[in-house]
């Protein structure tokens, strides 16, 4: 068993490297469906299944370096997000990101009203993480499980429904391009009004630099550790608003602020953001016990039912304003995807619209982490 705090966290960031290695070397094409942080999960989950981790000697070094590393994260992930692109985006698309994101949320309340009295009892916990992933991305996911305190066997689960439910619907996606003139008639939407596009700047990223890695590096961790601080002495509101929300309202605020500025665009952010990612994913997964694989089912159905609920949701959103497919389709992937998709998806339909699939995922990083906490706030009161 592994003892050493020091060789636990080598451990993790080892298995992430050749994860990473591997999934660039593009030799491996089912890094092209299933993300790197999804089979160190896997991997780290065994590692633990089979008895490697003594969980009373490492636990503390892990917990510790995920409360450090989540709010520098959550910071640099959002040194992309200008508000200023995203305004130029007009009141309609952001309208369709809205009703989105929405219809997602009431999915989960419904699903949730439906299978709740075969889950957990914290199995709400689990499944505001995964709102806050279908809402934005990875890094909500994890910051919605590290301030509920979801178990890390229901976390396996929604982990589990997240991966596979995420690449069928990117598959479902990719395939909705070749009807898009048929579902555009259907709509009688207008897509030649398509004048947006030249209205998002796509500003070039500065080389990266030593200067660049090691300022990012040193600010991420003092604003994180700042804000751990000041999150500390603000109130608890709810179920769910307490020290872990306050901090990460605090470095998302302050990352917003900072990408609308030419300090956004500093080097390597998103590099240490990802490193960051690997190593929380680690440490969370190595808590996991795959021995209690049973109740996974439940969950994938729960997650069936949020996607049919958005799909009715949108199709009538779609049909009632007249709305392309385009931007229902970029709109659920930056939701459902995030960052790594929608752009891909956005390009699938015109390549000069792929800065709006990044302006979406990007809105999508700033508000997942606010919307699974309000629905784990919401599920928590079902009974």
């Amino acid at each position: 068993m592994i003892t050493n705090g020091f060789l636990f966290i080598s451990l993790l960031l080892a298995i992430s490297a050749v994860l990473v290695v591997a999934g660039r070397s593009g030799k491996f094409k089912v890094f092209k469906y299933v993300p790197g942080f999804v089979f160190l999960y896997i991997v780290a989950a065994l590692l633990n299944t089979v008895g490697l981790f003594d969980h009373d000697a490492v636990d503390g070094v892990g917990d510790g370096l995920q409360d450090a590393l989540l709010p520098a994260m959550i910071l640099l992930l959002l040194f992309k997000c200008d508000v200023r692109q995203i305004i130029r985006l007009g009141p309609k698309l952001l309208l369709t990101f809205v009703v989105t994101a929405a219809s997602i949320v009431i999915g989960f309340l419904v699903a949730y009203l439906i299978v709740h009295s075969a889950l957990a009892p914290e199995a709400w916990k689990g499944l505001g993480a995964l709102n806050a992933s279908w809402t934005g991305g990875s890094a909500n996911m994890v910051a919605v499980q590290d301030i509920v305190e979801a178990p890390e066997d229901i976390f396996g689960y929604v982990l589990i429904v997240d991966t596979v439910l995420y690449s069928f619907w990117l598959l479902l996606v990719f395939s909705s391009v070749a009807i898009s003139d048929k579902f555009n008639r259907w709509t009688r939407a207008d897509a030649s009004k398509f004048d947006f596009a030249d209205r998002v700047t796509d500003e070039e990223e500065q080389p990266m630099t030593l200067s660049s890695i090691i300022g990012l590096l040193g600010f991420a961790l003092l604003v994180s550790a700042l804000a751990t601080q000041v999150g500390e002495l603000l109130p608890e509101v709810g179920a769910v608003i307490n020290a872990s929300a306050w901090t990460i309202l605090i470095v998302s605020i302050l990352g917003l602020i900072i990408g609308s500025t030419r300090w956004g665009r500093a080097a390597g952010s998103s590099e240490l953001a990802t490193i960051m990612l690997y190593l929380i994913i680690g440490v969370i997964a190595s808590g996991s016990d795959f021995t209690s694989l049973a109740e996974a089912p439940l969950y994938l159905v729960t997650g069936v039912i949020v996607l049919l609920v958005h799909i009715v949701i949108m199709l009538v959103y779609a049909k009632l304003t007249k709305t392309e497919l385009f931007s229902i389709a970029v709109a659920s992937t930056a939701n459902i995807g995030g960052i790594a998709s929608a752009p891909v998806v956005a390009g699938a339909f015109n390549r000069q619209l792929v800065p709006v699939g990044v302006l979406f995922a990007l809105i999508g990083t700033f508000s997942g982490t606010f919307l699974g906490l309000w629905a784990a706030q919401l599920m928590s009161g079902i009974g």
